[in-house]
């Protein structure tokens, strides 16, 4: 336990940003999960509304913190490369 007013209060919002990280972090993995899933049963309808939708949330998770930039783009770019193999 913290010994000090102000550690107290940075043990507490380390908590509030660790529940907030987690749940955008869970989001978007799973989003991802839902258009590689349609990926991968050639479902071209269903991936054609699901990338535009798990890219937005992509960057959304990296306004918010949870991801760098550079990851956030890269997530973007392997998706967005398998989307253009499979469908085209």
């Amino acid at each position: 336990m913290a010994n000090h007013r102000s550690a107290a209060k940075k043990a507490r919002q380390d908590e509030n940003r660790r529940l907030r990280n987690r749940f955008w972090r869970s989001r978007m993995r799973t989003q991802i999960k839902k258009l590689r899933a349609a990926l991968a049963e050639k479902d071209e309808e269903a991936a054609r509304t699901l990338l535009p939708a798990t890219l937005g949330l992509i960057d959304r998770t990296a306004r918010a913190g949870v991801l760098h930039d550079n990851t956030a783009s890269r997530y973007k770019a392997r998706l967005q490369r398998a989307f253009n193999k499979q469908i085209g």
